[in-house]
């Protein structure tokens, strides 16, 4: 576990980012693989049938058996999406399978722009995020652009929306002891690592998102 004390956010950040690029590809498939098991057949992805997820950038750790996983029990996948005006603007678009994907900005595979196919935020089921780093409360450190907190806004004002539930994803490796939140940070309900499972700062509501009341069928 890494301290964050006296260390700015963007030099954890570049500590977090090294630490897991330095991960070998044989260790990285053997993450993908713990992740997976950690996750399949949990109540919360097995109930969920709006399902947005990521592309792996830069060491994340991959959901690829996840995507599959959800593809064979007939669940829908969206991906993120970066908007070309406004530029903070993030939307999450369902993916079909064998789907020709172009670069983003950042150089990260996105599908090509469908209305048709966008979903809100508050009508996913289950959103698997990326980080940086992540603590024991529900922290998450990003990669700084803000895109994620900027489309959960809406949790913030309204804490008693249900959906999505918010499950980060990430090497044990980038585990924080404490990461201090902004304003306008979004915590996570919980950080599934390849080793475990880490609660974040709500509780309550990840036990009534697993027990099945926290997902409604859309």
């Amino acid at each position: 576990m890494i301290h964050a004390d006296n260390l700015s956010r963007p030099a954890l950040r570049r500590q977090l980012r090294a630490c897991r690029r330095a991960l070998t590809p044989t260790q990285q498939r053997q993450a993908a693989r713990d992740l997976y098991r950690q996750l399949a057949q949990h109540p919360l992805f097995r109930r969920a049938r709006h399902i947005a997820l990521y592309l792996p950038n830069d060491g994340e750790i991959d959901p690829l058996l996840l995507r599959r996983e959800a593809w064979r029990r007939g669940k829908h996948i969206y991906l993120p999406l970066l908007a070309h005006w406004p530029r903070t603007h993030m939307v999450f678009q369902r993916l079909a399978r064998g789907e020709t994907l172009r670069r983003n900005r950042f150089r990260i595979p996105e599908p090509q722009p469908c209305p048709a196919r966008q979903r809100r935020p508050w009508a996913l089921d289950l959103l698997l995020l990326p980080l940086v780093g992540f603590d024991d409360g529900g922290g998450r450190l990003g990669m700084g652009g803000g895109f994620y907190d900027r489309a959960l806004a809406y949790r913030l004002r309204h804490q008693n929306w249900q959906k999505p539930v918010l499950l980060g994803l990430a090497h044990a490796c980038q585990q924080v002891d404490r990461l201090p939140l902004e304003s306008w940070d979004v915590p996570l309900h919980a950080t599934v690592t390849d080793r475990g499972w880490h609660a974040g700062c709500r509780r309550g509501e990840l036990e009534e998102a697993r027990s099945g009341r926290g997902l409604r069928r859309s």
